[in-house]
């Protein structure tokens, strides 16, 4: 049974260790008014609860150097600097989500950098350095498949050592983890979260193949 945790004001969520900000906070309402995100960032989506959940099960090494790729307001980071004490980088193409994001790190005390990018076209020498690569609700178009197929390649060569990413169960989902199936140890779980509510989706866990 998860702890009861009581929070200070309405609409404002906890879940799994980390307080959010629904669309009906004062400070959300205020930021909306001047950043209006266009790639699908207005929101927490359910595929980052997906993500924390099954991170507290098979967790990252403490202080370790992440990065969230595709990250919108960024829960997951959020998450991960608070439970992990984790290193984080997000990464999005749209550099509207980015005011959202310090405003949730702020709330919970953690620092997260950013990386104004296309997450697909995430450098090598970017991706040196950082140990886990994550992301939630980041392959909702045909057009990102392969190239995300690329970025895990890439990252995979420049040393990351896993890389975990959640969906709701799109086909193009599971059309990119045929393709990691094929050159990587690529396991794909059923998952659900429990906090704040119910979410059910899939687990990538991709880790390159042992040589």
């Amino acid at each position: 049974m998860p702890r009861l945790e009581r929070v200070p004001e309405p609409h404002i969520d906890y879940a799994y260790g980390i307080f959010l900000l629904d669309n009906k906070h004062n400070l959300i309402k205020a930021l909306k008014k001047r950043y209006q995100p266009s790639i699908h960032g207005h929101k927490t989506w359910g595929s980052s609860f997906v993500l924390m959940d099954y991170l507290t099960h098979h967790g990252l090494r403490r202080g370790a150097h992440v990065m969230e790729i595709g990250c919108g307001w960024g829960p997951a980071s959020v998450f991960c600097g608070r439970h992990f004490k984790a290193k984080m980088t997000a990464v999005d193409l749209d550099s509207a989500v980015f005011p959202f994001l310090d405003v949730l790190a702020e709330l919970n005390g953690v620092e997260v950098e950013h990386l104004q990018a296309d997450f697909t076209k995430v450098k090598s020498a970017e991706l040196a350095g950082q140990r886990y690569i994550v992301g939630s609700d980041i392959c909702f178009w045909d057009s990102l498949v392969k190239p995300l197929g690329r970025l895990v390649n890439r990252a995979f060569k420049a040393g990351v050592e896993r890389v975990v990413i959640t969906d709701p169960g799109r086909p193009t989902f599971y059309e990119f983890c045929d393709l990691m199936a094929k050159k990587h140890d690529a396991k794909l779980q059923e998952w659900y979260a429990i906090e704040p509510e119910r979410y059910e989706g899939e687990v990538l866990d991709i880790r390159p193949k042992k040589q």
